[in-house]
């Protein structure tokens, strides 16, 4: 009789036990839906938040590319048209006006760090110096960003086929047409592009602000070497840096969609 009462009393707890791990395993089961479901809401809210973040920056960007774009035109159809003539005899007049020996020292000296020989040197120094500390991607845009400063600056000069002005100072005057400057668009494109990737892995502000001064002046001052020794119209100087305005933001754009692109699927897998 005991033994009978032991066998109900253990029946009894394994019944209990099964309905209580059953219900206890449908409520996990129910928890880790919920927790999917949250997770897919999470997902599709980030994802959203993302699409809007690189729309924003998108607009932003091409805005000012397409600005830059229509300038270009609006300058290259001025030169064509010859208004731009007495703006640019103006510019070199001024300019030439602050003429000395000790100022085209210096000017010649500033015009050489936007040569093409000097900025082929540099440029493939700093792609070594990159490769080296593993920054493959920012190599790669750097090579990108100077070969295609190259293409547009033959297909601009061939296509509208300049005449250089009268040099000053006996400058000797380079074998290619005139418009645009191809020493202000390859300085733009080559330390503009080196300030963005070399101030991307910068946290210090001040440092990073200081970079891009240096670059913004360094390119700024190659193009005014260009009117001061004669070489150049103001006209094409403008346009070298509006032409280069235009390519680096493209190739900025589409570096940030693609690396954004891949960071977020990457941390945030399906």
């Amino acid at each position: 009789m005991c033994e009978l009462g032991v066998r109900s009393f253990l029946l009894l707890i394994h019944i209990i036990g099964s309905l209580l791990f059953s219900g206890f395993d449908k409520s996990m089961m129910g928890a880790n839906q919920t927790k999917r479901r949250r997770a897919k809401t999470r997902l599709k809210a980030l994802s959203a938040r993302f699409q809007a973040l690189v729309g924003s920056i998108l607009f932003l960007g091409l805005a000012s590319a397409v600005g830059a774009l229509f300038f270009f035109a609006w300058l290259a159809n001025e030169v064509l048209e010859g208004d731009a003539e007495t703006f640019d005899k103006a510019v070199r007049v001024f300019v030439h006006g602050f003429a000395s020996e000790s100022v085209t020292a210096l000017m010649r000296f500033i015009t050489m760090l936007g040569s093409t020989l000097f900025l082929s040197l540099l440029c493939a120094g700093v792609f070594v110096i990159f490769v080296t500390k593993n920054w493959k991607r920012a190599a790669v845009l750097l090579m990108t960003t100077m070969a295609g400063a190259v293409i547009l600056n033959f297909a601009l000069k061939v296509n509208f086929g300049r005449v250089r002005p009268v040099p000053f100072f006996d400058t000797p005057l380079p074998d290619s047409y005139s418009f645009p400057s191809g020493h202000a668009l390859y300085a733009a494109c080559f330390y503009g592009v080196l300030a963005w990737l070399v101030a991307a892995r910068i946290q210090n502000k001040s440092l990073r602000i200081l970079i891009w001064s240096l670059a913004v002046s360094l390119a700024s001052l190659i193009g005014l070497s260009r009117i001061y020794l004669g070489v150049h119209y103001p006209s094409d100087v403008i346009a070298g840096f509006a032409a280069a305005v235009v390519w680096i933001l493209t190739v900025v754009l589409t570096d940030f969609t693609l690396k954004k692109r891949d960071g977020f699927f990457k941390n945030n897998p399906a």
